[in-house]
């Protein structure tokens, strides 16, 4: 990449986490350079790109959530398009407040029959206005294979410095060190190291115990204020979609931006382009502006999830807990009632035996809307949502195509999801539900109606796959290592749907490490 005569200009497509990694640490490497960010979805609170975990006023919550809902905005995510009353809980594997369905089944409805929770959130912070947090680095075969260890090591401590990781959330939580201590002698084979532990999330914990949640306004720093040196070459611009990437002979020139209130549209001449917008809406970019190689939305894959839920059983609480640390997790907990998750835990992925990454979420309330044969939400000790992400292996028939011939709701080629599990993965669930099955009973009884289920596909928000890295530009992937397309000087992607392996953790931690190294790459091509 050859150095511009004048300041370096640089476009990034999407604000969440990924996006803003590559403003932050690009404005910070080159002090003349510019970045514009151009975000489809609206400001959802103060600062922008803010977790909406953080808003204490459930109804100014309520309302961020809904202007991130995109088409579906009116529909209230109605059970009838997929998403049941049941599984809408903020803080669990199933948090759907926020996102809207790719296949919602409206005018230029996408279309999923097979991987029919596929969702995406369209706001300023992407999905890190909703996510969860959760942030466990990957071990094992989870690991990219052809990225050295030491280069790994460097590039994820980075990623767990920009998000604010934490190893100890609630660590005071009296009720959630119980469990801990319950879990612990109930896995006691698992390796040293490997066995149930506090869940790493990405937050600030507050001097009262609560914790303030990372968003991109975490990241973006010292971007989101114009004083700054930093924030004074960077511009963000809402409500604004990119529609076209313009290129030729391995360049991207710039991007076409469209007003997305207005219409009008205008050319963003630019020296480097980074579309991190997500691993559906990525790749459709790509491919509506005729970057289409191969593996292009091919290689999708999730996580399927199984959940459950318990009531706590008071004896077995009572081992490591006093009533007196019950009284005092109530009074931690009204600090922030909107929030209801005050400990997780983590069972994580090992080899050869634990072929799941479990977390075990402790809320003093009814964590779901109770069906009728359900006791009352008023059980002495709480809850635990007890689930868990597996693995699904690549395979280039799971795939998001796009066509042509028909243009979905933004007038861009619209979408299909082909995917199935496969023998392997159906192994792996009911090895998960019989472990599931090990942890929740030992904490407690299950809610009636509440024993492990399966979600449909798509329910984990976690995509990865569609814009795969790889070593080597043979057709199977669409990025090298550094994030950089492939035949292409200055385009760069950002997101999950880099990610090649077959994995159990959340994935944000690893994209935003890939993140690292695309910077890094930019930079050393710009100097």
């Amino acid at each position: 990449m050859s150095r511009p005569a004048r300041a370096p200009r640089i476009v990034v497509v999407g604000s969440g986490p990924v996006g803003s990694t590559y403003a932050r640490l690009l404005l910070e490497a080159l002090p003349d350079a510019t970045v514009l960010m151009a975000e489809l979805g609206p400001v959802l609170g103060d600062p922008p790109g803010m977790n909406v975990r953080n808003i204490l006023d459930p109804d100014e919550k309520a309302r961020a959530r809904h202007a991130a809902q995109g088409p579906q905005a009116e529909s209230g995510q109605r059970a009838e398009l997929g998403i049941p009353a049941s599984v809408v809980q903020e803080g669990t594997f199933t948090a759907r407040l926020g996102t809207h369905l790719i296949d919602f089944g409206g005018p230029g409805s996408g279309h999923a029959e097979g991987f029919s929770a596929a969702s995406v959130s369209t706001a300023v912070g992407g999905q890190g206005s909703q996510w969860t947090c959760a942030t466990p680095r990957p071990e094992f075969s989870e690991r990219i294979p052809f990225i050295p260890d030491e280069e790994w090591e460097r590039i994820v401590t980075r990623a767990e410095e920009l998000l604010h990781v934490t190893k100890d959330a609630f660590a005071g939580s009296p009720v959630g060190a119980a469990m801990l201590a319950v879990l612990r002698e109930e896995f006691a084979e698992l390796p040293e190291g490997f066995g149930p532990g506090i869940l790493p999330v990405a937050g600030d914990e507050r001097p009262d115990g609560t914790v303030r949640w990372t968003g991109a306004d975490t990241v973006l720093a010292q971007l989101l204020d114009p004083a700054s040196a930093e924030g004074a070459r960077f511009e963000l611009r809402p409500l604004t979609l990119a529609r076209e990437l313009r290129w030729e002979d391995g360049r991207v020139s710039g991007v076409l931006l469209e007003d997305a209130i207005s219409g009008e549209q205008a050319f963003e001449p630019a020296d480097v382009v980074v579309v991190a917008a997500d691993a559906l809406r990525t790749p459709q970019l790509l491919w509506a502006s005729g970057i289409r190689p191969a593996a292009l939305g091919h290689y999708l894959t999730e996580h399927p999830t199984v959940v459950s839920r318990v009531a706590l059983r008071a004896e077995t609480m009572r081992r490591f807990a006093t009533t007196e640390d019950l009284a005092e997790e109530r009074r931690r907990r009204e600090l922030n009632p909107a929030d209801p998750v005050s400990g997780v835990i983590r069972i994580p992925y090992s080899e050869p035996g634990n072929r799941l990454s479990a977390q075990i979420m402790f809320t003093d309330r009814m964590p779901f809307g109770a069906d009728a044969s359900a006791p009352p939400p008023d059980n002495e000790w709480g809850y635990a949502n007890v689930g868990a992400g597996l693995r699904k292996f690549p395979r280039f028939e799971d795939a998001v195509t796009y066509d042509d011939d028909e243009l979905d709701y933004r007038g861009f080629p619209n979408m299909t999801i082909r995917y199935a599990l496969t023998e392997r993965e159906e192994a792996e669930i009911a090895a998960a539900v019989e472990t599931i099955t090990r942890a929740a009973t030992a904490l407690g009884d299950f809610v009636p109606g509440s024993e492990p289920r399966v979600l449909p596909n798509g329910s984990s928000f976690h995509y990865m796959g569609t814009m795969r890295i790889g070593e080597a530009d043979d057709g199977t992937s669409v990025c090298a290592v550094d994030s950089r397309v492939w035949g292409f000087e200055n385009l760069y992607l950002g997101g999950n749907g880099l990610i090649p392996t077959a994995n159990f953790v959340n994935p944000t931690l690893t994209s935003v490490a890939l993140a690292v190294l695309g910077v890094e790459s930019i930079v050393a091509g710009l100097r």
